[in-house]
């Protein structure tokens, strides 16, 4: 049984109640007989005929998203949509429908050529087999919790909450602050409506790391022994880093920064990286007091990320985090965040660190409660990398300076300056500051409420 946040929980719930069925692909392929591509072409920023995808769907005001060059051109059945050579992966998205991310290399397609017309076939979402509905009755204590259905809110009355379902399988949570969640599934027959009974339990853990009034197994770190728990902990760390293969990108005021982008972001530059390493999630409280043996955050929750630590503090936890693993953790250059943060070698160009639309990736002002939340609730980026927009801003190792426009040869910031970098936005801020390219800096002394860090460790 998982622990999960009502307030994260409801926040899914709003953004999946206006989807009401998934898009999904019939067929992805090459048409090498269809010339159009080159008899109607649009180039790329390189001068290149660009590759064009027929995305065959009989649904109005569709969006892509990702690498596109000039807007999708909408016939009856289809829509053109153009993009540059080199590309694997196109959003699709619309406002009653799941968004979907197709990968190319999952129909053998792999990176788009220059020149060539590929036929996107989508499952028209307007056909809808009629099926059989049934009944699902949901009884639950204590009478104050959120019930969800298929990740959909479900109002509920004196602790019973029903909703009609086609037949079949269904999810549901049954979730309350300062209780553990309980989530499953249930088959719904044709034959007889269906009701649960769901109790959920007080978060205590007693001694043994088994949940007072309950023998399940908890499926977080096991509350042994401090040595146990500390080795979990640290073993979890290390298979939470990620990969990022290196390769020459634009650093600052790229076209998808929308025109937002100030003084300091400019101008964009070209930077040549070496590979490194990157943690999926921000550093939790949890692992900073293993580390640490205190926890100095406003917001309190093992699985929240750390805040109110300086740059200092965060070098003294590194420091002490690399005597006990052994290995050679750091805070990310400045380069390797925003890098790492646009999606690395697998970027769709968006705006923001997963995507273009904010409220999916990011724990910002608009979404937020004026709170962190747990690490790894919203839609993480290209790289499979969680919360790079938003939640709390992250410490970066550089010493804050300007760009220029020569290439940046693997750059480590000044050598020295009055303030240290940090990224990302947090919580209490506007979108705009969840900008994969947006900039602060304050002195490695300072300490706030809304700013943590991310560990990364070089080859």
């Amino acid at each position: 049984m998982r622990k999960i946040l009502l307030s994260i929980v409801l926040f899914f719930a709003a953004i999946s109640s206006v989807f009401a069925q998934k898009l999904t692909v019939e067929s992805f392929k090459l048409t090498s007989s269809d010339l159009t591509a080159l008899t109607q072409p649009r180039k790329d920023l390189n001068d290149r005929n660009c590759a064009l995808i027929k995305v065959g769907i009989t649904l109005d005001g569709v969006i892509f998203d990702g690498s596109i060059v000039g807007e999708p051109i909408h016939k009856l059945g289809e829509y053109w949509v153009y993009i540059p050579k080199g590309v694997s992966m196109l959003q699709v998205l619309h406002k009653n429908y799941t968004p979907l991310m197709v990968n190319f290399y999952d129909y053998g397609i792999g990176k788009v050529e220059s020149g060539e017309t590929y036929v996107l076939t989508m499952k028209n979402p307007n056909t809808i087999t009629e099926r059989q509905t049934q009944k699902l009755r949901i009884k639950y204590s204590p009478t104050s919790a959120s019930v969800l259905v298929d990740n959909k809110f479900v109002k509920g009355t004196n602790g019973i909450a029903e909703t009609t379902l086609t037949v079949g399988q269904h999810s549901y949570i049954v979730a309350c602050d300062g209780y553990e969640s309980e989530e499953g599934t249930v088959k719904l027959k044709e034959s007889a409506p269906s009701t649960i009974q769901i109790t959920l339990l007080k978060e205590s853990i007693v001694d043994n790391g088994i949940s007072e009034n309950n023998n399940q197994h908890i499926e977080d770190i096991n509350e042994t022994t401090d040595n146990d728990r500390v080795a979990k902990l640290l073993e979890k760390l290390n298979d939470d880093m990620v990969y990022i293969e290196a390769v020459e990108f634009t650093m600052g005021a790229t076209k998808e920064q929308k025109g937002e982008a100030n003084s300091d972001e400019k101008p964009a530059h070209p930077v040549v990286l070496n590979c490194f390493y990157l943690c999926k999630y921000e550093v939790t409280q949890e692992l900073w007091e293993a580390v640490m043996g205190d926890n100095p955050s406003y917001f309190k929750g093992k699985n929240l990320p750390v805040e109110n630590v300086s740059w200092d503090d965060c070098q003294m936890f590194i420091m002490k985090l690399n005597e006990l693993t052994g290995k050679k953790y750091r805070l990310p250059t400045e380069a390797e965040w925003e890098y790492a943060a646009r999606g690395g070698s697998n970027s769709m160009h968006y705006k923001y660190s997963g995507g273009n639309y904010v409220e999916y990736v990011s724990w910002c002002y608009i979404n937020s409660k004026d709170k962190t939340h747990t690490v790894g609730m919203m839609k993480p980026n290209e790289l499979g990398l969680y919360d790079m927009s938003g939640n709390v801003w992250e410490w970066c190792q550089d010493w804050y300076g300007t760009y220029g426009k020569k290439t940046a040869y693997y750059p480590t910031g000044p050598v020295q300056a009055y303030n240290k970098v940090f990224r990302g936005g947090g919580y209490d801020n506007g979108d705009t500051y969840s900008r994969c390219s947006y900039r602060n800096g304050t002195a490695p002394q300072n300490k706030f409420k809304n700013l943590g860090l991310r560990l990364a460790h070089s080859i």
